[in-house]
């Protein structure tokens, strides 16, 4: 579904990698990145925070917390990374970002809040119970620091993902914020939830979930009890031109993610100020019967559309023509993606070494792809920058020595 908006808005792009493939710069299995791309989009998305006075933090994972991913982004303005879990955070901070947010998704592990505290130093950490407000308060105080706390609440009829509940009731968080600020080493700080925006399948718009109510009622609570400069953080489906009905709700915060790549839903509807800037780049690698098997690894669609039929770009020499796009069947989630199989019963006829790109919105945190750094394709001069794992970390490439 991406890869259409791709050709249509950055065909450049697709050409770059497809040229770099066949050079022998890029591996096959590889979420490629344009980064002139990303630090445009950082830059839409921080100037409209700041018109709104919203701090904006980058979500790193849909792209494998790739570091050159991660210094576009501070080019652009959004210097602080929302971490989803601590390896995010480890991997951002290595690669020069601040981290302004942990502990959302993902909790963190008890026995690791020391070395969150003491060497991640993070601007706020989210806590569901009472029992990881205390952890993370110790180890703010045994690293000679005071924590500020954002806390995940819930009321009846919010929404969450399977396998992402947790929070405390909304109705409690008067209380539950006295109750931080009197730990040492904490400070209350506001409230969060997740999904706060989704995208509505009917009407093709980003619709609030009934998660933002939420915030705002709680909100509402904490200032009647004298709590003052309350940070709401209202992460979800977030592009620059969903953050004013954040803010008219009172949100302080928001996480970009796949707004930082131009891969949002509501950018494969609309056209949207930021740009799409990451693929994912494959290789033909025999044909059987009728059907060319291309090397698999991070075929992973983001569950945010019903079915379709997914195609790619197929072809010896960097192309975007419509001639070049082929039916793909690829492994469903319960198996391994070691081959995607491309339909040779049309005009596309692959053969092999052929470089193939998808228009994915990927989760490259949760595959086995490399991530690939590219600058300069928006002068005509594209060069590879990194080529890493999905932690981050440099891979020995030859063609970078």
């Amino acid at each position: 579904m991406f890869l259409d908006l791709l050709r249509r808005r950055n065909p450049k792009f697709i050409e770059a990698a497809m040229a770099l493939h066949q050079e022998g710069k890029i591996p096959a299995n590889a979420y490629v990145l344009d980064l002139d791309a990303v630090e445009h989009n950082a830059k839409i998305l921080r100037a409209e925070g700041d018109k709104l006075g919203m701090k904006v933090f980058a979500m790193t994972k849909q792209v494998g917390r790739n570091s050159a991913f991660c210094q576009a982004s501070m080019r652009g303005g959004v210097n602080q990374a929302v971490a989803v879990d601590v390896a995010c955070a480890v991997a951002c901070k290595r690669a020069g970002m601040d981290i302004g947010h942990i502990g959302h998704l993902v909790q963190v592990p008890k026995f690791e809040a020391d070395m969150v505290a003491s060497y991640l130093q993070p601007q706020y950490w989210t806590v569901f119970s009472l029992e990881k407000a205390q952890e993370a308060a110790a180890a703010a105080h045994k690293a000679g620091r005071v924590q500020d706390i954002l806390v995940r609440i819930k009321s009846d009829g919010d929404v969450f993902y399977k396998g992402h509940e947790g929070g405390i009731k909304a109705s409690e968080i008067v209380e539950f914020a006295q109750k931080v600020d009197a730990m040492d080493g904490a400070h209350f700080a506001g409230i969060t939830t997740f999904p706060a925006l989704l995208f509505d399948q009917d009407t093709h718009d980003v619709k609030p979930t009934p998660n933002l109510t939420t915030l705002e009622n709680a909100a509402a609570a904490l200032i009647d009890a004298g709590f003052t400069d309350i940070e709401i953080n209202a992460p979800g489906t977030t592009s620059s031109v969903v953050l004013e009905a954040l803010a008219k709700a009172g949100a302080t915060q928001c996480e970009p993610g796949n707004g930082l790549h131009g891969t949002t839903p509501l950018h494969a509807i609309k056209d949207l100020p930021e740009l799409p800037a990451v693929l994912y780049l494959s290789e033909v690698s025999h044909l059987h019967e009728d059907k060319a098997y291309c090397f698999g690894g991070g075929l992973y669609i983001d569950p945010v559309f019903p079915d379709y039929d997914v195609k790619a770009l197929v072809g010896g020499a960097p192309t975007v023509d419509d001639k070049a796009l082929a039916s793909v069947d690829i492994p469903p989630t319960t198996a391994i993606d070691y081959y995607g199989m491309i339909d040779c019963t049309g005009s596309v006829q692959p053969k092999s070494g052929d470089s193939v790109v998808f228009g994915f919105r990927g989760q490259a945190f949760v595959k086995r792809a490399y991530t690939v750094g590219v600058s300069g394709i928006s002068t005509g001069n594209p060069k590879v920058e990194t080529i890493e794992n999905i932690f981050g970390q440099a891979e020995n490439w030859p063609n970078l020595r």
